[in-house]
């Protein structure tokens, strides 16, 4: 019993362990970071010219940055935020995608019109894969089978088998694709269009549109409505959109695809994460250069922190 009591003890004496997160500020040249439970930053750090998509290995060991004006990906060590090798990726990396297992990283490469693949744990290149004009968003499949490419001026979707490395289909969708998202059982893909204002629902088993989904908020111009970011919860139930400078995230049933409301965040938001768990939100405010945290439960934006100059893109360290 006295055993029993002690290890009782010591487990209500353990803190709760907190995630970090990681900003990318493109102007800045640097990364900000979060503490997920204070939501205060604990320090910023230099990351090379450009920084704008970032991501994390499922481990949590290594912190990617495409440092896109060094055509280069920089690796760095989370917990110390020192840089301990680079990946090759092509000129101009932009966004990128981590297989489901780590290995490999999908790059890219917006001046190039390439898709770059790179083993995360050998650091060469796999295959560089010709996509459409001006390569942005990119996804991969929950089983990793299928990796998504958009071309924001050929405005399409490309399909990439992960083993092949060749495109089984291409999708026509609205202007400027910025950003290509699936549910957690994939059976639905979400594509979001800048300049067109829409999220298309495509059903990757038929790669055929099955929804679009819309955006009208009073007071703001369509013009200013512009869709990038896209994030899903682990449920499917909810859809979040980042809507560029309406300054709004928009909430969305996962069922139905409608659109069930719009909160309002910092100027120019742009991409978005979740914690772990999912209780919070955070989303990257160019302009205002700020990051909004949103509770995913109440639907309320709890806080504004400030970070660098122009944040892009954002990344939660995994439990």
């Amino acid at each position: 019993m006295k055993h029993l009591l002690t290890l009782v003890l010591c487990l209500a004496a353990t803190p709760v362990l907190a995630n970090r997160v990681f900003v990318s500020n493109e102007k800045g040249n640097d990364v900000t970071v979060l503490d997920s439970e204070t939501l205060e930053v604990i320090g910023s750090y230099p990351v090379g010219n450009r920084p704008r998509g970032i991501t994390i290995s499922p481990d949590g060991k290594e912190l990617y940055v495409c440092a896109s004006d060094d055509d280069l990906v920089r690796v760095f060590d989370p917990e110390t935020m020192e840089e301990t090798h680079t990946l090759p990726s092509g000129p101009d990396p932009e966004l990128f995608v981590l297989h489901p297992s780590g290995n490999p990283l999908y790059i890219a490469n917006e001046d190039d019109n390439l898709v770059t693949v790179v083993d995360t744990e050998t650091h060469q290149v796999l295959a560089e894969i010709p996509v459409g004009v001006e390569p942005e968003g990119m996804g991969v499949s929950p089983d990793g089978k299928v990796v998504i490419n958009t071309s924001e001026t050929t405005n399409m979707a490309h399909f990439i088998d992960s083993e092949t490395f060749e495109i089984t289909a291409n999708v026509l969708v609205d202007s400027r694709p910025r950003f290509a998202e699936y549910n957690h059982d994939g059976s639905k893909l979400y594509v979001s269009a800048e300049i067109g204002g829409t999220v298309s629902v495509i059903d990757p088993a038929t790669q055929e549109i099955v929804h679009k989904i819309e955006f009208e908020i009073p007071g703001v111009l369509p013009e200013a409505i512009q869709p990038v970011g896209v994030r899903v919860t682990s449920d499917g139930s909810r859809v979040f959109v980042a809507l560029g400078p309406a300054n709004r995230v928009a909430v969305i049933d996962g069922e139905t695809d409608e659109v069930l409301e719009y909160l309002l965040v910092g100027q120019r938001v742009w991409q978005m994460a979740f914690t772990p768990d999912e209780k919070l939100l955070f989303t990257t405010n160019g302009n205002s250069n700020d990051v909004s945290v949103i509770d995913v439960e109440s639907l309320e934006v709890v806080k504004s922190v400030p970070v660098g100059q122009q944040p892009w893109g954002v990344v939660v360290a995994p439990d």
